[in-house]
């Protein structure tokens, strides 16, 4: 895909001979090209590269996301050039964990503001549970989506970023400047978000910057007070189980 004559024809006369590197921190099985002031994301047709593009024109305007500069289907893939986003990613170790814990609830918080009255994607904890079934491999699953489906939590519904891991969080300081990988995102329960943010927080301050586990503790702390929350177990555990049906 680095040759020229194969991007479609509207990417190709936009990106030109501009040089790019390619992004290798994302955990998708996307491609993405960064050029100076914009990113080409190259990615098999499918349901959550479609959404992306539909959930991005949705958000224009409503929060810092990238803008659309050119979409275009060729031999099964999707081309989604978009602006490049500013700031720095929150995963990033040039950042002090406590402005990346404030960042990132403050970005929640963005998210939470959204009017979903006309979201084009919802995902209740129904529409999971019914595509999870459809993953049952063995009588353990069944019996596990059972209890699952038997004692579903009250939802909260938001929107949501469906992926909200620090490498797709952008923040200067303690201010969200944007939000990348929107190819999941829609209407959800609100703790659906919490719960992965605390994943990938202890994920990337235990791997990378080198903390201890109770290290990581105190920040998790520091999320819910920023929040203004006492922590739900019951709820963010629910989230972990049913989310196994889809690793």
């Amino acid at each position: 895909m680095t040759a020229m004559k194969k991007f479609p024809k509207a990417i190709a006369e936009k990106i030109g001979n501009l040089p790019y590197q390619t992004d290798d921190i994302g955990r998708s099985d996307s491609a993405v090209l960064l050029f100076e002031d914009m990113v080409l994301k190259i990615e098999k047709t499918g349901t959550v590269s479609d959404r992306e593009y539909a959930i991005l024109q949705w958000l224009d305007g409503k929060l810092p996301t990238p803008r659309i500069l050119a979409f275009e289907h060729a031999d099964g893939y999707n081309y989604l050039l978009m602006t490049k986003l500013q700031g720095t990613m929150a995963c990033e170790q040039t950042q002090p964990p406590e402005s990346i814990v404030k960042g990132l609830a403050a970005g929640l918080k963005m998210l939470w503001s959204v009017d979903i009255s006309d979201c084009p994607h919802t995902e209740t904890f129904a529409d999971k549970l019914a595509q999870a079934k459809k993953r049952l491999s063995d009588k353990n699953d069944l019996s596990k989506w059972q209890h699952l489906y038997e004692n579903r939590p009250e939802e909260t519904l938001v929107f949501s970023h469906g992926d909200y891991c620090l490498p797709n969080i952008f923040l200067n300081g303690e201010i969200p400047v944007g939000f990348l990988d929107l190819g999941s995102a829609g209407v959800r329960d609100l703790w659906y978000d919490i719960h992965w943010c605390l994943w990938s927080m202890e994920y990337n301050f235990c791997e990378f910057f080198g903390m201890s586990k109770e290290k990581c503790l105190r920040y998790r702390e520091l999320l819910f007070e920023e929040l203004g929350m006492s922590p739900d177990e019951e709820r963010l555990r629910y989230h972990g189980l049913l989310d196994e049906f889809f690793e």
